[in-house]
């Protein structure tokens, strides 16, 4: 089963700017994600996926670099035309959709998640953090009752999507324009690992953790 990783990259970034060049641990942020990929053990390629080739001097050794149209750069750009684009040029079995901006994702944590798409098990896998308290959507209490007010350890947890990956088979996308299946394996990270850097005081937090745990290049 071929595995692709691809990781989109724009460096046009709004909230933070220059944020995948930005430096984390002494290398610039997109590397991270890049060489976890690099590390992993069921993945055939990684490429990075920008219409900018001024990056390739940046990239790990055994990344490859494959380059978009500049219209997939505009804000308006929706994240299903990044992928039918990279999916018509680079046939798998099985992608894996990386983001730069979670450079605390574990090789292990997406290795796993591979695992239990290929045992048949699963049709589909993603990043999420368990959030077991008391959730609200849409003015009304989600996962308890304001007539039962449930001990957070034995509330119904409820599940937010990271963007450190989303791995899926092809029919998946090129055919149902797919990410997640009917049967997704959940891969429950913490809230370091399933970090996602969007915002100026979030690359600021980045680098205290990088510094904490000894990450430098």
């Amino acid at each position: 089963m071929k595995t692709v990783a691809f990781v989109p990259i724009r460096l046009n970034s709004q909230r933070v700017e220059g944020k995948n060049l930005r430096l984390l641990g002494g290398e610039p942020l997109l590397c991270h994600i890049l060489r976890t990929l690099l590390r992993t053990r069921h993945i055939d390629e990684t490429y990075v996926f920008c219409s900018d080739e001024r990056i390739r001097p940046l990239l790990p050794a055994g990344v490859r670099f494959l380059r978009r149209s500049e219209t997939l750069d505009r804000d308006t750009t929706l994240g299903r035309e990044i992928y039918d684009a990279f999916t018509s040029e680079v046939e798998a079995d099985l992608y894996v959709l990386a983001h730069a901006t979670s450079p605390f994702i574990r090789p292990e944590t997406i290795d796993g998640a591979i695992e239990k798409i290929r045992s048949g098990e699963y049709d589909s896998a993603f990043s999420a953090e368990k959030i077991q308290t008391f959730a609200w959507y849409e003015g009304r209490p989600l996962n308890y009752s304001l007539d039962n007010i449930p001990r957070t350890q034995t509330i119904e947890p409820v599940y937010i999507e990271t963007s450190a990956f989303f791995i899926f088979p092809r029919p998946l996308w090129c055919e149902h324009r797919r990410r997640i299946g009917d049967r997704p394996y959940l891969a429950i990270v913490d809230r370091i690992e399933g970090m996602d850097i969007d915002y100026p005081e979030d690359f600021a937090l980045a680098e205290t953790i990088a510094a904490t745990r000894g990450i430098h290049r």
